[in-house]
């Protein structure tokens, strides 16, 4: 089992962004994160998921993943999103993250359970402070999905 913590973050939603990711498998534990210039908080909570299914090596693994947010948790779970792929994501935000979610997710065996933010959640905490240290960075990458849609910032 592969247990997988992610959380995002963005400084004035929108503004700049960021994602942390914690990763532990039997003795491997692993921190990532990534700070964008422009993108909102939903984005980079989608995009640490994304990103933490495409580091897994191994297809078929079984996973877990711990998220404080309802949008993603919520779409997966119930759903949402399979729906929203049917009618091709008509009048839904993120639709490049949400495809390329839709293309990581069936090579695992994924499962998703939310966890409430800032409750003292340690793994849930680091993947807080990984993706707000990532947003203030000064190595910013561009949100191209987002700013394609939104236009680049002012």
């Amino acid at each position: 089992m592969i247990t997988i913590y992610t959380d995002g973050s963005a400084l004035g939603n929108p503004g700049p962004g960021g994602y942390g990711i914690v990763l532990m498998a039997g003795k491997h534990f692993k921190e990532v994160s990534q700070g964008y210039r422009h993108t909102t908080n939903n984005r980079m909570e989608l995009l640490a998921v994304i990103v933490a299914l495409e580091m897994l090596k191994k297809p078929n693994s079984e996973v877990k993943i711990y998220s404080d947010s309802k949008y993603v948790v919520d779409a997966v779970s119930k759903g949402w999103v399979f729906g929203w792929q049917k009618k091709g994501f008509k009048g839904k935000k993120n639709v490049d993250l949400w495809q390329r979610f839709l293309r990581i997710y069936p090579r695992h065996k994924v499962t998703f359970q939310w966890v409430k933010g800032h409750a003292d959640n340690p793994y849930n905490e680091r993947c807080d402070t990984l993706a707000v240290a990532a947003a203030n960075n000064a190595d910013l990458r561009v949100d191209a999905g987002y700013e394609a849609e939104n236009g680049a910032p002012g």
